[in-house]
C-alpha cells in the first residue's frame, strides 16, 4: 500500500520550527571547513537549525537527545554510517529525516534521489516532501544500505586495522587491505532458512540488502525504490580468486548471468547461520562482532525521510487540499 506523502516539515508552517543539525563529515583537515560550508548552505535555505558537531560514540547520543526534545526535523550531514545512526534513532518516531550527504559514496543520497551538492540538499530540505521508506535491521541492528558477511568485511577490518596502527589513508589502505583479503580468498559456509526454504551455501561473499539492489552494468550497487518491504539476497556462486575477480569485471560490463553467477532470493525475513559462534559483520560499511544465526528483518515504512518533490508529488498535495 502507498505511503502518503507530506510537504517538509519546514515549509509553510505557522510557527517556527525545531531542527536539530548533525553534522559528521569525514575527519581530516577539511572537517571544519564542511561544517561551516554545511551550515551556510542550510542558513541560505532558510533552515534555522541548531548545529551540532558530532562524532563517534557522540553521535549516537547527540541523536538521542534530539528525538528526545521533540524536534520538528533532525537533519545528518555525513556518511551511510552516520544515515546509519539516525535512521536507528528515528525509526517509528515520524520525525523526518534531512540528509546532507558529506559521505565518500552517499549511497543512500543516490538512491533517494538527494542532490549532492550542499546548496541543493539544503534546498530539498526546506522545500522537498516527506516520504516513509523501509529499514532493515541485523540482530536487532538497523541498516538502510546492506550488510554482508564473508570477504568484504574482512576488508573492513584490515583497513581498519591500517589506518590505526599504520596511519594509512583510507583509500591506500582499503586497497592493500583488499589484495590480502583476495589472497586470504575466505569461504564461509552459511546455512540459510528463507520463509519456507532452508538452504546451505560455500561461498566467499553473502550481501543482505534492504531493498532490491540492481546487479548489472553501470547501476551496480543501485536500488530503484527503498518501500517495496523486501530484503534481498544475494549469494556468490564462484569458488576461486579468478572466478570472483571475472564476476566484478562482468558485472561493470553488464554482462553478468545473474541465475548462474550470483544466487538472489527475496523475503521479509531470513536467517543466516555459520560455522563458528561469532561472526564478523559489516552493515553499511560498519564492522560489527555478531553471534550466529544472524536473523535479518524488513521494517516498512519505518523511517521518514525529507526527498526532492516530483511534479506527481506537487499535484498529489495539491489533490488532497
Amino acid at each position: 500500500m502507498a505511503v502518503p506523502i507530506e510537504k517538509s516539515p519546514l515549509a509553510h508552517t505557522a510557527r517556527r520550527p525545531r531542527v536539530a543539525a548533525l553534522l559528521n563529515p569525514a575527519a581530516g583537515a577539511a572537517a571544519d571547513a564542511r561544517i561551516a560550508a554545511a551550515s551556510e548552505a542550510l542558513a541560505a535555505a532558510g533552515v534555522d537549525a541548531e548545529i551540532i558537531a558530532a562524532r563517534g560514540a557522540g553521535i549516537d547520543a547527540a541523536l538521542r537527545a534530539a528525538v528526545d526534545s521533540a524536534v520538528d526535523a533532525v537533519v545528518v550531514g555525513g556518511g551511510d554510517g552516520t544515515i546509519r545512526a539516525a535512521a536507528a534513532a528515528l525509526r517509528d518516531t515520524g520525525v523526518p529525516l534531512g540528509i546532507l550527504p558529506l559521505g565518500t559514496f552517499n549511497h543512500f543520497a543516490k538512491d533517494l534521489g538527494i542532490p549532492l551538492t550542499l546548496e541543493d540538499a539544503a534546498r530539498t530540505i526546506a522545500a522537498g516532501v516527506v516520504r516513509r521508506i523501509d529499514v532493515a535491521s541485523v540482530n536487532g541492528a538497523v541498516f538502510v544500505n546492506n550488510s554482508s558477511i564473508g570477504l568484504y568485511p574482512q576488508v573492513v577490518r584490515d583497513r581498519e586495522e591500517q589506518r590505526a596502527r599504520l596511519g594509512r589513508g583510507k583509500w591506500p589502505a582499503f586497497a592493500l587491505a583488499t589484495i590480502a583479503a583476495l589472497r586470504r580468498f575466505p569461504m564461509v559456509e552459511v546455512h540459510c532458512d528463507v520463509e519456507s526454504r532452508s538452504f546451505r551455501r560455500v561461498t566467499p561473499f553473502t550481501f543482505v540488502g534492504n531493498n532490491r539492489y540492481q546487479l548489472n552494468g553501470l547501476a551496480l550497487g543501485g536500488r530503484a525504490s527503498l518501500a517495496d518491504g523486501q530484503l534481498c539476497l544475494h549469494l556468490v556462486n564462484r569458488p576461486n580468486r579468478f572466478g570472483l575477480f571475472r564476476l566484478a569485471l562482468r558485472a561493470l560490463l553488464g554482462r553478468l548471468q545473474t541465475e548462474r553467477e550470483i544466487e538472489s532470493v527475496f523475503a521479509t525475513e531470513l536467517s543466516i547461520a555459520t560455522r563458528r559462534r561469532w561472526v564478523h559483520v559489516s552493515t553499511d560499511g560498519e564492522l560489527a562482532v555478531m553471534k550466529s544465526p544472524l536473523l535479518y528483518r524488513i521494517h516498512p515504512a519505518a523511517l521518514s525521510v525529507i526527498v526532492p518533490a516530483s511534479d506527481a508529488d506537487w499535484a498529489s498535495l495539491e489533490a488532497r487540499r
